[in-house]
């Protein structure tokens, strides 16, 4: 099993708490109006915290595919939040698993910092792509984008 870790940083114009209960706590409902493709968020196993697992069901290229994410833990007090790409077509055949650390900090202007420390796990013998790491951390930018956008064009969303 080959490991591929990197590090990651955002910024955003919205408040740590503010950002964080969009990404987190109130994910389900907000993901699906700010991600365009989006179109559900749905648990198919668990309660909501750790061990939970979600289905996000999108479109792609005109057809609907979805990813499985597990969530490993929630760290509300200090805006943590670590997950897992667990299946469908995040998941390569050669990935074994994709795992995302977040944390938010108070940055510039009462706006955000967002860390994220991302492991890309690999079956068997395979190498880590670096490329597979560049386009988990485009799209993870453009979600990121997504919420902050939506959380500007609705500032009566606290």
């Amino acid at each position: 099993m080959g490991v591929f870790t990197f590090e990651d940083e955002s910024t955003s114009t919205v408040a740590p708490a503010k950002l964080y209960k969009a990404l987190v706590t109130n994910a389900d409902t907000i993901i699906p109006k700010a991600v365009e493709a989006i179109q559900s968020v749905e648990i198919i196993e668990g309660n909501g915290g750790p061990g939970t697992i979600k289905k996000l069901t999108f479109i792609e290229g005109g057809e609907t595919k979805y990813v499985l994410h597990k969530i490993e833990a929630i760290d509300e007090a200090n805006l943590g939040y670590n997950y897992s790409i667990v299946g469908g077509v995040g998941l390569p055949d050669t990935i074994e698993k994709i795992s995302f650390e977040t944390k938010l900090i108070e940055g510039a202007n009462g706006g955000s910092i967002g860390n994220v420390t991302i492991k890309i796990e690999t079956k068997g013998d395979a190498q880590p792509n670096e490329e597979e790491g560049k386009a988990a951390k485009a799209r993870g930018d453009a979600f990121f984008k997504a919420i902050e956008n939506y959380l500007s064009a609705h500032p009566d969303y606290n």
